[in-house]
């Protein structure tokens, strides 16, 4: 395969989230620090119709949550973010992802990362985040972009909200609604991507991303589908690129040890799509992948993807200037 000399975009994935607790105001002010071409906002909204940035649905993977409201849980075991009004959010500390093992203790699902514990970090509003990345562009003389995503609309409709014209509210607000070269507006939700372009007039650049299908993202889409010539076809007819999960591009290495890839960054680029493959982490690297940079340079240099999701922007960021430079 030839080399596609370009430039690719560091989009920081919840921020610098491979530093700090994810979404936190201090990993998206990091993030910025380390030159982050995008920095991005998973949205969903409180009880009371507020967009806040956290990546799930639910408050107890990285949030005391169930310290402070113990009783709040549904029949799941888990909190949902749309139970809880703002100020109740504003009361929970961020900390470090966890899971719970076999034994039901709280474990961090990264436990190189940032270390567990209270903090003092909370859940922002995505007006708040707007303003710290608009703050720092101007006393850093830089103009760094938001990348946002939707997070579970159909969830959200059923709960009476309209996730997608909120979220163009706020960015209206903000006055990030008209700046097509300054914000994507990403969603696993195909529907809700269509909605936003051809019922609100969106005038910024969508992103479907594209989940595996095994991972029950959202069971009303055909991620396979999405991913065949017909289904960009139709992607393209409705969004400027698609945001896929590194292992659809990446298969694994033969008995040669050379890497096996399938043709989904060329047939996206046949029909003019971007491709911002997720997510690229130093400390969880790929099967048969030696390293991070192996990881960088066969994805930006072989297969010349136009953008990266990554926990660490910092190291994206070197080898890309590294590249550009020849150095």
């Amino acid at each position: 395969m030839s080399r596609r000399k370009h430039s690719s975009l560091v989009i920081a994935h919840r921020g610098a989230s491979g530093y700090l607790p994810e979404h936190t105001l201090a990993a998206k002010a990091l993030a910025h620090g380390m030159g982050a071409d995008f920095i991005e906002q998973d949205v969903v909204l409180s009880r009371d119709g507020i967009p806040v940035v956290l990546h799930d649905i639910h408050l107890d993977s990285t949030t005391d949550v169930a310290r402070h409201f113990p009783e709040r849980a549904r029949r799941d075991g888990r909190y949902y973010a749309i139970d809880f009004t703002l100020q109740e959010i504003r009361s929970l500390r961020v900390h470090e992802r966890t899971q719970l093992d076999a034994e039901g203790r709280e474990l961090a699902v990264f436990p190189g990362r940032f270390p567990l514990g209270e903090g003092s970090m909370g859940v922002p509003t995505l007006a708040e985040e707007i303003e710290l990345i608009a703050g720092l562009d101007r006393s850093r003389a830089r103009r760094t972009g938001l990348y946002v995503e939707l997070k579970a609309p159909r969830f959200h409709r059923q709960a009476g909200h309209d996730i997608a014209a909120i979220v163009l509210s706020v960015l209206a607000e903000q006055g990030y609604a008209e700046r097509p070269e300054q914000v994507f507006l990403q969603c696993f939700d195909d529907q809700s991507l269509r909605y936003l372009q051809r019922d609100l007039k969106c005038e910024l650049p969508l992103i479907q991303l594209i989940a595996d299908s095994s991972w029950g993202e959202d069971s009303a889409v055909d991620y396979d589908w999405l991913r065949s010539p017909a289904g960009l076809r139709e992607i393209a007819s409705y969004a400027a690129g698609i945001g896929p999960w590194l292992m659809q591009i990446y298969l694994g290495k033969d008995a040669n040890g050379q890497p096996i890839l399938s043709n989904l960054v060329e047939q996206a680029h046949a029909e003019q799509l971007l491709v911002h493959p997720y997510t690229f982490r130093s400390d969880q690297l790929p099967p048969g992948i030696e390293d991070y940079n192996e990881l960088l340079a066969l994805f930006i240099d072989t297969l010349g993807v136009d953008g990266i999701f990554t926990d660490f922007p910092d190291s994206a960021r070197h080898y890309i200037d590294q590249q550009s430079t020849g150095a």
